[in-house]
Parts: structure tokens; sequence; C-alpha cells
């Protein structure tokens, strides 16, 4: 009788202690989510702190192309309103905003002397490496959210994840085909 009463406090116990491990794991999980997010948010950061020294660099030689650098103007304006956290919100305007950028330099093809200004092609080689980093922190965040979705829906972490309300999270991703394709520029 004794024997059997301990064993079963050992296996409650271990019950226990296997369902904070799956707790911790989920806690853990969630930080690195928003760790993730935190990373895309300075980048996007840089980078539009960056556009307006391109717009006015570009408005020197292209005055005449308001459209494109209002555009550009605009998307960066918009994409800057967007509240914390709302991260399909977030991830469409900076697909807007990568196009209208994309525009930008379109239209600076255009213009020899613009190409060939040491400022603008600083500017654009500094856009394109933050590009990059966008790139390299959106498939960091999307790894740490595809773990936490897991998490939340796998078996028996799920108990914990429902039992402790976590959430799965959004995915960062262009939703609008359109974001995808390269810009079309007339002239």
């Amino acid at each position: 009788m004794l024997t059997t009463l301990l064993v079963l406090l050992g296996l409650a116990a271990l019950i226990v202690l296997y369902g904070i491990v799956l707790y911790n794991a989920l806690v853990r999980a969630r930080q690195m989510v928003r760790e993730a997010w935190s990373g895309i948010d300075v980048q996007l950061k840089r980078r539009s702190d960056l556009i307006p020294n391109l717009v006015e660099t570009v408005k020197g030689y292209a005055a005449h192309e308001k459209d494109a650098l209002r555009e550009v103007t605009e998307m960066r304006t918009r994409a800057a309103a967007i509240p914390e956290g709302n991260v399909a919100d977030r991830a469409a305007a900076e697909g807007m905003l990568s196009q209208a950028l994309g525009k930008l330099f379109a239209v600076a093809e255009a213009y020899p002397d613009l190409k060939a200004n040491e400022n603008f092609r600083d500017l654009q080689t500094s856009l394109e490496t933050l590009e990059s980093e966008i790139q390299m922190a959106r498939r960091y965040y999307n790894g740490s959210v595809r773990e936490l979705n897991v998490k939340v829906e796998a078996f028996p972490s799920n108990l914990v994840a429902n039992r402790y309300d976590f959430q799965q999270a959004e995915y960062f991703e262009l939703e609008d085909p359109a974001d995808r394709a390269l810009p079309q520029v007339a002239f």
C-alpha cells in the first residue's frame, strides 16, 4: 500500500514537473516571437529613417517625378502609423512601401547624374543592405512564430497552452501577390 502511494505521488510529481517544463517552453517561445518582432521593428525603423534622405536626394535631380516621391512618403507615413503588434497590417504596409521604393529606384535609372551621385549611391546601398537585413529578420520572426504555434497546437503542450491562454502568433508575410511583383515604371 505504501509503495503504491509512493509510486502515485512520484507519478503526480513527474506530471507536475512536466507541466512546468511545458509552460516554460511556451513562455520561452512567446518571448522569442517578441524578440524577433523587435528585430523586424528595428530594421523597419532604420529603413524609415533612411527614406527621407533618399527622397531629398532624388528630389534634387528628378523634381518632376513627384508621384514616385509622394508615394514613397505616403507609404512610409502609413507604415509608421500602424499600431505596434499589428503584424498583418504592418506587413501589408511595408510591402506597399517596398513597392514604392522599387518604383523610386526605377525612376532613378532614368537620371544618369543621379545614379552617379555618391550620396544617392550610398543611400541606395544602405537601403539594399537594410532590405536584406529585414528579410533575415522576417525569416527569424517567422521561425519563432512557427515554433510557438507548434507548441500551442501540439499535444500535450496544447493542454498547458490552453490552460494559460497562450495564443498563436501571426506570420509576417506578404498577402497581396502584387507586393511580390517587380515594380513597373513607364516613361
